[in-house]
């Protein structure tokens, strides 16, 4: 038998879906550092949701998928805290949610059930945001994504400095 045996289909996905976390992590946190004063409240007009509902909706995401991954699953729409609230809550489910995801835990739904709901939603709540912070005047710098230092298991606001970014 190998040293290190080739990991089975189901831990090779759960491990990509840990990256996505991570993923999420990295480019979400580019998004909510250093944000314009009271971007938090920005309105773009036509009913668009606030930087501050969007960023309240992905926590419930993972507040939703954490409890998928549980087994009981459970949706709440939470009101927007202070952004920086919200940022920490952003981190802290996040975490919660990996550590599910590194355990042994026998998940009651599929990874891919997982990514095509709170996940793949997630990143396009990433995207408003950096769309909102453009058009409020503080724009998000582009970055050689394929190039960042994005590692499984690394949720929290500390993050890797930029490999390449754009002008």
């Amino acid at each position: 038998m190998p040293a290190n045996p080739e990991p089975s289909k189901k831990d090779a996905q759960r491990e990509m879906l840990r990256h996505a976390v991570a993923t999420i992590a990295y480019r979400g946190g580019k998004a909510l550092r250093g944000v314009p004063e009271n971007f938090s409240r920005f309105e773009a007009g036509n009913g668009a949701r606030t930087p501050g509902t969007i960023l309240a909706h992905i926590c419930d995401l993972f507040d939703w998928a954490l409890s998928i991954a549980r087994g009981k699953e459970e949706w709440r729409n939470s009101k927007p805290q202070s952004w920086d609230q919200d940022v920490a809550r952003f981190h802290s489910t996040l975490a919660k949610f990996d550590e599910v995801l590194a355990s042994d835990v026998k998940l009651p739904v599929s990874v891919e059930s997982l990514f095509q709901g709170p996940i793949a939603d997630a990143l396009t709540h990433i995207g408003q945001i950096s769309i909102l912070r453009r058009i409020a005047g503080g724009p998000v710098r582009g970055e050689n994504y394929v190039i960042a230092e994005i590692v499984s298991g690394r949720v929290g606001a500390e993050q890797a400095a930029p490999k390449y970014e754009f002008d």
